[in-house]
């Protein structure tokens, strides 16, 4: 399978790393960090160097309770870091649900637009199928950031979050954007329930049945917490075994805070795959 992007094919014929690099003030567990355009990029170095294959920028919190932010603001965050990053050789992704971020970006050479509403916002559709290239990374969320954990989606959340994914994608196809392109993201945490979200792991599979790439970010997330009592800087362990979880139920892209871990989690994946199937990869990196 390939990820096809502005301008990069990205094979995922072996899992993927996304490096969360949030540029934000208010992010749930990264919030301020990298508050400058320098520190971002140096973030963004420095998760290449642990093993990143994708850079994730993103200029609004999405964290439950979170307010919108002003195009400005966001622009005046995201954009001096793409700017900059796109330089790096590999795939930039940046995380906005707003047709004018989208459109600046993409001008600037991202790769991939990836939106926690789905491309449901003004302009958003036009945005993406005017690009002739873009990779876009289409997320489930029922409700939106302020309100979406106060009253969580009812039921099963499996069909309903492959409905509305499938949707989504023959929107995009019907404007021309080509099924290789598209990705999904069940958007854990995304107001469901606890149990609703290990739902959508126990029964990844059912998301893979339509042939599109599947990116899932459990990263820190609140339902780790919920399962271990641990806080959001205590979830390493936690986060990196939701990761390895996804990828052996076929995600192809996990998105990380802590990428060196992860990395490292999946070489030992790696390892014991090469072994299962018997031929000589253990050790190689990358493999």
């Amino acid at each position: 399978m390939t990820w096809h992007t502005a301008r990069f094919a990205i094979d995922l014929t072996r899992p993927r790393v996304m490096a969360i690099v949030n540029v934000t003030p208010d992010s749930f567990s990264d919030g301020g960090q990298w508050p400058t355009p320098a520190q971002a990029l140096a973030r963004c170095e420095q998760a290449l160097r642990e093993g990143a294959d994708i850079l994730d920028i993103g200029g609004e919190s999405s964290r439950p309770g979170s307010p919108p932010v002003p195009l400005a603001d966001e622009l005046a965050r995201v954009v001096p870091v793409v700017r900059e990053a796109v330089k790096l050789g590999v795939p930039v992704s940046v995380d906005t649900y707003k047709a004018e971020v989208m459109r600046a970006v993409l001008d600037l050479g991202a790769d991939i637009v990836n939106d926690i509403w789905g491309l449901r916002q003004p302009g958003a559709l036009d945005a993406v199928t005017a690009h002739p290239s873009c990779g876009v990374c289409l997320m489930h969320m029922h409700g939106e950031p302020r309100t979406m954990q106060v009253a969580p989606m009812a039921g099963d959340a499996v069909p309903q979050v492959r409905a509305f994914l499938q949707a989504r994608s023959v929107a995009l196809q019907a404007a021309g954007v080509d099924a290789v392109r598209i990705a999904w993201d069940p958007g854990i945490g995304f107001g469901k329930t606890v149990e609703q979200n290990f739902s959508l792991l126990a029964r990844q599979g059912e998301l893979l049945a339509d042939g599109f790439a599947l990116l899932v970010g459990w990263s820190r997330k609140s339902s780790l917490g919920a399962v271990t009592g641990e806080a959001v800087g205590d979830r390493l362990a936690a986060s990196v075994a939701a990761a390895i979880l996804a990828v052996e139920k076929g995600a192809r892209i996990v998105r990380v805070h802590d990428v060196k871990d992860t990395v490292s989690a999946l070489k030992v994946w790696s390892a014991m795959q090469a072994a299962r199937a018997g031929w000589p990869g253990i050790g190689q990196s990358g493999s």
